[in-house]
């Protein structure tokens, strides 16, 4: 095994990753009937995020934090869901890497998903649509 080094590390890491989301019974569901998530289009924008966080690419831009809101408004997106999700991002993580990229990838998902626990719980009295097809 290796650390994540370059854009093809990461698209590996992401698309092994979203094959088990698609496939979990927590939170497939949320990405494949509530959200209708059109990979073709979302899994480009996961190498560009994560790209930009690990490797200092600067080829992201939107908003994960207000999509990730405007879901929590269609459907449950607590703890369990958040737990499924880093779960599963650090099993993939571990299968496929070893080093500091590797670490820091899942020290920044934990951060991700805390923060946006925190900003799901904070926004949940408010109406938000669901604005875009992420």
């Amino acid at each position: 095994m290796h650390d994540i080094t370059n854009r093809k590390d990461i698209e590996l890491l992401v698309d092994t990753f979203y094959g088990k989301v698609m496939i979990n019974p927590t939170i497939g569901p949320i990405f494949s009937d509530v959200v209708r998530v059109n990979w073709g289009s979302h899994l480009p924008k996961m190498y560009s995020f994560w790209s930009s966080l690990l490797l200092n690419e600067q080829s992201f831009s939107g908003n994960p934090m207000r999509v990730h809101i405007d879901i929590s408004k269609l459907t449950t997106m607590g703890e369990g869901e958040f737990s499924e999700w880093l779960m599963l991002f650090h099993e993939t993580i571990d299968e496929l890497f070893l080093g500091d990229k590797a670490d820091e990838a899942k020290t920044r998902a934990s951060n991700i998903a805390r923060l946006m626990q925190t900003k799901i719980r904070m926004n949940g009295q408010s109406s938000v649509l669901l604005r875009s097809n992420y």
